[in-house]
């Protein structure tokens, strides 16, 4: 398929050059085959992951260049704001799932259809290539359900509403091309020499007695070597994600259809226990925090949770496969591996949580068209295998899930894909993840009942949410 993509691409770029490519076609197909200059801004993934993909798209519409820019985490928002607020920004753009409403207002819907030129072989004896316009049907919510992982349907589909009728409908406004999810990495030097087997599967009484063993603290109580990075917040990695995921597999509704945060109520569910899954999971994550708990393994003086792994003094951290690069260059040697995230016993099903990035289109853009084309094309299996391999990232595709499982590098991560999710955070993400944050460190000061800080750090998550 590759190389009859790259046979056609050269032909047909002999012809427009050349100039015979248009003496065969309409003024339509004429107009429509003017060169579209897509710009398109991403950050963790330079241009040699998009190589092979960009390449194909081009064979099947070399009138398209796609011009890719890598820009740094921490100068992203900054910079994508200032330019679209200038008319400068990209055509093509990147962003977290948990920022897709955030961005709702910039972002152009996926059109029900789109039509491009497509070089077509036309002849029996005398093949000639000739350029057609063809409309195509775009993914629709049947697709989408079909083709992606669960959470990517639940965060993509957002509402619209009609400025001519005002009745309100749904669109999709962005696709993926991977999805992570949260896993246990571990020492297995520091599990044997603990006589640990094996890592929990649970977060019940093995894995808290696992913990005990596994955390060492030298004559003055100070932790030299921590258990599990849990309990607190500023110092761990993704400690928001945790707790999330702690509060979902409770039985915490984060949010509610609405939007309203949630996850400080008692669900209907265990109205009759009065027992309050996501308060009970913040005790949980903060007694690892607390100097009266047995399982005390955590504070605040403790480095960095990846960087207390990497230097081989915690046994239990929780991550992301975009760690596992990173911990395998600083640590050649470390003797490391990777288990799937622990679920609560008794519970019907998994829940494991989702962390992913998609690609939606400005719109500012004026080749709209051109650039949801080109985010179908390159979201869909056959070219997303080639992002997938270069940079070793879990799938959101449901038709790839079970070869990835087959890979050794991400078989973990991939087991997790059919039950990962997430939860809408407001207008500002990064603001929850503070608030959350600080709804920790309360609990572990003692700074007041449990109740109160729960419900608090949900009443200020609430007025971030955008209705």
């Amino acid at each position: 398929m590759r190389n009859k993509l790259l046979i056609l691409l050269l032909i047909f770029s002999f012809i427009l050059t050349s100039g015979f490519g248009c003496k065969g076609a309409d003024k339509e197909t004429q107009e429509a085959m003017k060169p579209v200059t897509l710009n398109y801004w991403r950050v963790w993934d330079g241009p040699d992951a998009f190589a092979e993909i960009i390449a194909n798209y081009k064979a099947l519409h070399p009138y398209v260049n796609i011009n890719y820019r890598k820009l740094r985490y921490s100068e992203y928002e900054k910079e994508l704001l200032e330019a679209l607020a200038e008319d400068k920004g990209p055509d093509i753009l990147s962003l977290h799932n948990t920022w897709i409403k955030k961005y709702q207002s910039k972002l152009a819907s996926l059109p029900p259809e789109i039509t491009m030129v497509y070089p077509v072989e036309k002849g029996t004896i005398k093949k000639e290539i000739a350029q057609e316009l063809k409309t195509t049907k775009s993914l629709n919510f049947r697709d989408l359900k079909n083709n992606f992982v669960d959470a990517v349907y639940d965060d993509v589909i957002l509402s619209v509403a009609d400025g001519e009728t005002g009745k309100t409908g749904e669109k999709i406004f962005g696709l993926p091309l991977a999805l992570d999810t949260l896993v246990m990495y571990y020492n297995r030097d520091l599990l044997n020499n603990a006589g640990i087997a094996e890592p929990p599967t649970y977060w019940n009484e093995e894995f808290q007695q696992a913990v005990k063993k596994l955390t060492k603290q030298d004559s003055s109580g100070q932790i030299i070597q921590s258990g599990v990075a849990l309990g607190g917040s500023k110092n761990i990695e993704r400690y928001s994600d945790i707790l999330s995921i702690l509060m979902m597999q409770n039985g915490a509704v984060m949010a509610d259809e609405s939007g309203n945060i949630t996850f400080n109520q008692i669900p209907e569910a265990l109205a009759k226990e009065k027992y309050s899954p996501g308060l009970e999971a913040l005790r949980f994550y903060t007694d690892f925090s607390n100097p009266a708990k047995e399982v005390y393994c955590w504070n605040n003086n403790l480095e960095n949770s990846l960087e207390m792994f990497i230097a081989g003094k915690l046994a239990i951290f929780f991550g992301y496969a975009y760690h596992l690069p990173t911990i395998e260059a600083r640590a050649p040697k470390l003797n490391f591996a990777i288990a799937k995230l622990p679920q609560i016993e008794g519970n019907l099903g998994n829940i494991n949580f989702a962390n992913y990035w998609v690609e939606a289109v400005s719109n500012k853009s004026k080749y709209i068209n051109e650039a949801w084309d080109f985010v179908q094309f390159a979201t869909g299996a056959e070219q997303a295998k080639f992002y997938l391999t270069k940079t070793k990232k879990p799938t959101a595709l449901r038709s790839l899930v079970s070869q990835q499982i087959e890979d050794e590098d991400i078989s973990i991560f991939a087991s997790e894909i059919l039950t990962a999710r997430s939860w809408y955070r407001g207008e500002d993400a990064n603001a929850a993840e503070l608030i959350i944050g600080e709804m920790i460190d309360s609990t572990v000061a003692g700074e007041g009942k449990i109740e109160e800080i729960i419900n608090l750090g949900a009443r200020r998550v609430q007025q971030t949410v955008i209705k």
